[in-house]
């Protein structure tokens, strides 16, 4: 798969099959993350897999009920029944669908990452960056071999529980939690916002002429509006 094509449609893939993940592919997706450029070379990142047994099925427990209990606050919050919420086929109700199946049945998703970092330094704001890039490396290479994963927090209200249910030091951060599986659906274009939206240069709110989106391109008015005091090139 071409890499800006593999890119342009890794979407978040919140719905699997039940067909399960084998070896070799969680190995291959797993390679690619170990890829991803560190701080200092330091390759601090570690990953935690959990499929089945004992252990896995009490930790996604864990992390499931804490999903569910985010989701209701947000969902509550957000106003998801409200608006646009109401109508059957909006991006907003078929986000809540969606969002409603998966912490509901997110001890039957087939495999659950943890992606975390082992600490050189103490807790800082900028130690996610060695590690969220290899999970944006497994996320492409999840959509190269046929498989969809998403990137959540879902495991940082209960990060006590988690930690003593499978013996993660202190010194470990956990940088979130990463499900993964074969798509109930499939990939496709992300809509994003115009490029012109969010590329600036020379100073705040100035977009360059260049900051064009490739023919055929589809967007969203999700997320906030374009900036204030924004102007064209």
């Amino acid at each position: 798969m071409d890499l800006l094509h593999g890119i342009a449609t890794t979407r978040a893939i919140r719905r699997y099959t039940e067909e399960p993940v084998t070896d070799e592919q969680l190995a291959t997706v797993l390679f690619a993350a170990s890829r991803a450029p560190s701080g200092s070379n330091r390759q601090p990142f570690r990953f935690v897999v959990l499929r089945d047994g004992p252990r896995a099925r009490q930790a996604k427990a864990i992390i499931g009920e804490a999903a569910r209990t985010m989701w209701s606050t947000k969902r509550r919050r957000d106003g998801y029944g409200h608006g646009s919420g109401r109508v059957a086929d909006s991006p907003k109700a078929r986000t809540a669908v969606v969002l409603d199946r998966f912490v509901d049945r997110f001890e039957e998703i087939p495999v659950v990452i943890l992606p975390c970092a082992i600490r050189y330094r103490p807790p800082n704001p900028y130690e996610g960056a060695s590690v969220y890039p290899a999970v944006q490396n497994l996320l492409l290479a999840a959509r190269a071999i046929g498989l969809g994963g998403t990137l959540t927090t879902w495991q940082a209200p209960v990060e006590p529980e988690l930690r003593s249910a499978l013996d993660i030091p202190d010194e470990v951060f956990i940088a979130g939690t990463v499900t993964l599986g074969h798509p109930e659906g499939s990939h496709g274009p992300v809509r994003r916002r115009p490029l012109a939206e969010l590329v600036y240069e020379q100073r705040w709110g100035r977009s360059p002429a260049w900051a064009l989106d490739p023919p055929g391109t589809r967007h969203t008015t999700a997320g906030p509006p374009t900036a204030p005091g924004a102007t064209g090139p």
